[in-house]
């Protein structure tokens, strides 16, 4: 490739410097135009000028001079400083024409201009604290997306013998990142996942959130029983979590002896989408407490063993999903929407059922199926 391009630089045509330059000068003075344009405050210049011509129509003086101000208050919320300060400007400059031609009296005329200038004044320290506010928003977001980069990794299109697919939207544009959890890692006892979701909000719960996954994914490959994985998280967040939190959450794993293993701590249900289309919720034959209240409960969870065939799928979810309402205020069906929506390929069937519940709150969905 290097020396193809190489050789495209010493055949090329040679443009002499003058027309480079007129070019980058050319270049530069569009880019300088385009910032402008897009910098523009359009709407505000357009009502300065509607108060223009309704006032040069109907000469009205001092009925019309008022509605300059909307021009500037206008400009703070979609502009920078400079840009209501231009447009402050403009509407002074035509409320001092406008009010000489029509002959308003000199006192009038100065507190119309006054308020214009106070107006402007305001609204260009409102467009600095706007912007100032953007762009801290601007650095949380961009915190908030590399904290979840490096907590939710990717989850490849095959693991192992499967498919696997992975949704996961915030709540508000805002959020990237919750106390929502998921992983799928190979590892020498098979194929193993999680999918919870912390009790709470904000920073704490998705440092929970991150001691889950940590212990999961260290345990997962040493542990060669699944329930084993299940107490090493149960011990890790007994010593680190407050008295009244928890993690709910689905343990599966798919060992090299062909069956499907499954720990529910009490976290919704994963369906099961057998070849034939049916869909089943994995209801645990056991209820077992959330990851953190075992001593509360008494007694420890239990471990499921299903046969999962070619062509069976797996989805795992968290209540966003089926805590979404529509217009009329009732819960998504998911187990009905997964039936109308199952597809051979997770990722459509998990686009196909975003779309259906596209106002329901962060939740992570993960369909897992063999190849």
């Amino acid at each position: 490739m290097s020396h193809a391009r190489d050789l495209g630089d010493d055949h090329g045509p040679v443009r002499p410097p003058s027309i480079r330059v007129a070019g980058a000068r050319t270049s530069a003075r569009r880019r300088a135009l385009a910032q402008l344009a897009a910098g523009t405050p359009v709407l505000p210049v357009l009502i300065v000028t509607a108060v223009l011509l309704v006032d040069l129509a109907g000469g009205a003086g001092m009925i019309w001079l008022p509605l300059l101000a909307v021009g500037p208050a206008l400009a703070a919320t979609t502009n920078g400083p400079r840009g209501v300060v231009c447009v402050g400007l403009l509407a002074t400059v035509l409320g001092a024409l406008l009010g000489v031609r029509d002959g308003v009296p000199d006192r009038e005329l100065a507190a119309v201009l006054s308020a214009l200038v106070a107006v402007t004044l305001a609204s260009g320290l409102a467009s600095v604290l706007r912007g100032r506010r953007e762009r801290v928003l601007a650095a949380v977001r961009s915190v908030a997306e590399t904290a979840q980069h490096a907590l939710l990794r990717p989850v490849p299109a095959h693991v192992g013998p499967f498919q696997a697919a992975v949704r996961y939207s915030a709540a508000a544009a805002e959020a990237r990142i919750g106390g929502d959890l998921y992983a799928l890692i190979p590892t020498p006892h098979g194929v193993r996942l999680i999918v919870g979701d912390v009790r709470g909000k904000g920073l704490p719960a998705v440092g929970t959130a991150a001691l889950v996954l940590g212990v999961f994914r260290e345990a997962a490959h040493d542990e060669p029983d699944l329930l084993a994985v299940v107490d090493r998280i149960e011990r890790s967040l007994a010593r680190n979590l407050a008295h009244d939190d928890f993690v709910t959450a689905v343990v599966a794993g798919y060992p090299p002896d062909g069956h499907l293993e499954v720990v529910n701590c009490g976290h919704a249900p994963p369906l099961l989408v057998r070849a034939s289309g049916t869909v089943t919720p994995v209801e645990p034959d056991l209820p077992s407490p959330p990851l953190g209240l075992r001593d509360l409960a008494g007694h420890s969870p239990g471990l499921q063993e299903l046969p999962f065939a070619e062509g069976d799928q797996l989805l795992l979810y968290t209540d966003g999903v089926t805590e979404a309402r529509d217009h009329g205020r009732a819960f998504y069906p998911l187990t009905e929407g997964l039936e109308r929506h199952v597809t051979r390929e997770p990722a459509r069937t998990l686009s196909a059922l975003r779309s259906c519940c596209s106002g329901s709150r962060s939740r992570p969905r993960l369909p897992w199926c063999p190849r």
